[in-house]
């Protein structure tokens, strides 16, 4: 997918300090990241670096911080329908089934509500789950009943934070492999956390690595999509950014280069 100088979301010298009682705690520090249109960008790093709190930021959801974070042309000071948000905690009413749990987010005046759940149900291949409640759904189902909610409201932008995190091996393959097909059809901006080097590299246009009280580092993934996980251009990938975490150790899962 060619992508173009079409910024939606720029991020100018981000900087995010928590305050615990008396003692402040740097969250991270002059992040500079623009994210296009149309783009789907990785990010990752260690434990406590500000991953989350970098996406609830750009979610609106956190409101504190110093520097510039806009969303087309407009400083962010606000949660938005724009810009959709998946947490890894699914979420789901257990009262309501997959047909009711997506309308709930919706605003009642909305047109076509019906149509539009249906359209969505129907992109995260949940057709004839419509009426199942979530302890009926598999963990992956359930994930994906979470998606169609975020995409019902339309966002320009959807933000997943570390999606596929309590999901089994299996599953998280497959839904990587489904989220990849949601985003080609939906063409749709999409922004993901993760702490899975394989992942961010599987789904990302680029991997944003988030460096404690370092800024963030940027690698371009030109990759073809599909990607395969055992090719030498994936796993020189994977060293690379690898590396940006343990330094010179020999990653154990890559090819010679």
């Amino acid at each position: 997918m060619e992508l173009r100088d079409n910024g939606i979301i720029s991020i100018s010298h981000l900087t995010k300090v928590f305050q615990n009682g008396k003692q402040k705690i740097e969250a991270f520090r002059d992040i500079n990241l623009k994210i296009n249109k149309g783009e789907f960008v990785s990010i990752i790093g260690a434990s406590g670096c500000g991953k989350s709190t970098l996406l609830r930021i750009i979610g609106g959801l956190e409101r504190e911080y110093a520097g510039k974070v806009i969303f087309e042309g407009k400083p962010i000071t606000a949660p938005s329908r724009q810009r959709g948000f998946i947490f890894q905690d699914i979420r789901l009413l257990p009262w309501l089934n997959v047909e009711e749990n997506i309308k709930f987010s919706l605003p009642p005046d909305m047109l076509n509500i019906d149509e539009i759940v249906s359209e969505k149900i129907d992109i995260v291949s949940l057709k004839g789950f419509e009426k199942s409640y979530p302890k009926q759904l598999s963990g992956g189902m359930a994930q994906r009943v979470a998606i169609a909610r975020a995409l019902a409201n339309q966002p320009k932008v959807l933000l997943l934070d570390e999606p596929f995190g309590a999901l089994d091996a299996i599953t998280k393959i497959k839904m990587q492999e489904e989220m990849l097909r949601i985003w080609e059809k939906e063409k749709i901006t999409m922004v993901v956390v993760t702490h899975d080097i394989d992942e961010a590299i599987y789904l990302g246009n680029r991997v944003v690595v988030m460096r404690s009280h370092e800024g963030c580092k940027i690698y371009d993934i030109k990759l073809p999509n599909p990607r395969s996980r055992i090719s030498r251009e994936f796993n020189i990938q994977k060293e690379i950014i690898y590396k940006e975490f343990f330094g010179d150790v020999e990653a154990p899962f890559v090819y010679s280069i």
